[in-house]
């Protein structure tokens, strides 16, 4: 199947990530959200990230142009998916406004359209339940931020067609991107692992073992990763890394319990960076 327009329903941090990616790959792109105010917000997000890449030499101000030119803001849904032969669903991580979407997405889109999601963790099976093509549905998990990081892992639900994934593998070839393939199952392979070792690390300081600040060095240094796992649940949000362990609980059991830490932190409004404050205080940043 041929794509050419390529719309991203959300455009927060990871919407407005893969929008620059995918006009970046030369898609035409239709980015919508339902306040202007995020729009604008996720514009000038994108074109800030341009910035960054013109200084590095990584493109020219001229190109960073035409990306910008490419993708087209909009509060109207049925404008975002019209002429659109792939949709990425990029909204926070609620199953059920998740599932909403879809179904309104299906109902206005024409039926070859592919309907992706951008989830971390939920079934596929079931968001595909919402709609009346099960089999032009399926997960692709973009990591933040989606410009730097180069995986998308690539989730088929029960009813999933070879079309729908070859389509798929095609996009993200295009966009620079390696994928791996999953079957349908809560978390998929990195949303498991993950939470896994950001429980473990909160529960080695909860116990008095370590500071965060020693955990952390000691995953950078040791295994050699970037972002120790505290320093990572601030900068992607507690609140989502909450939603996320309790989701995976429920599915998977007990091994994915929240620690009593993250939990405070939450109820505390201390949700990480975006907040200023987390495991590590931001606010003199």
């Amino acid at each position: 199947m041929k794509v050419e327009k390529i719309a991203i329903i959300g455009s927060g941090i990871m919407g407005n990530g893969i929008s620059q990616v995918a006009s970046v790959a030369g898609y035409k792109v239709a980015l919508h959200d339902v306040a202007q105010e995020a729009l604008d917000r996720a514009l000038e997000t994108i074109r800030i990230s341009l910035g960054r890449l013109a200084k590095k030499g990584k493109l020219t101000e001229e190109d960073g142009e035409k990306v910008l030119d490419g993708i087209q803001p909009t509060t109207d849904l049925a404008a975002a998916v019209s002429g659109a032969q792939y949709v990425i669903e990029a909204v926070t991580e609620n199953l059920e406004l998740k599932c909403q979407i879809f179904t309104e997405i299906d109902r206005i889109s024409p039926p070859n359209t592919i309907i992706a999601s951008n989830t971390s963790q939920y079934s596929i099976t079931e968001i595909a339940g919402a709609t009346e093509r099960p089999d032009r549905i399926l997960g692709t998990h973009f990591f933040n931020p989606p410009v730097m990081m180069r995986l998308i892992e690539v989730v088929r639900g029960i009813e999933t067609s070879e079309d729908t994934v070859e389509t798929t593998l095609e996009i993200a070839k295009r966009m620079g991107k390696e994928v791996v393939l999953c079957a349908d199952s809560q978390g998929f392979i990195t949303s498991r692992l993950i939470n896994l070792w950001c429980n473990e690390a909160e529960r080695i300081v909860e116990e008095g073992i370590a500071s965060a600040e020693d955990v952390d060095k000691a995953c950078r240094l040791a295994f050699n990763h970037p972002m120790g796992p505290l320093e990572l649940s601030d900068f992607s949000g507690l609140d989502t890394r909450l939603n996320v362990t309790t989701a995976l609980e429920s599915a998977l059991g007990e091994r994915f319990k929240p620690t009593r830490s993250v939990r405070n932190l939450v109820n505390a409004g201390r949700l990480g960076r975006k907040t200023g404050r987390g495991f590590y205080d931001y606010s003199k940043e």
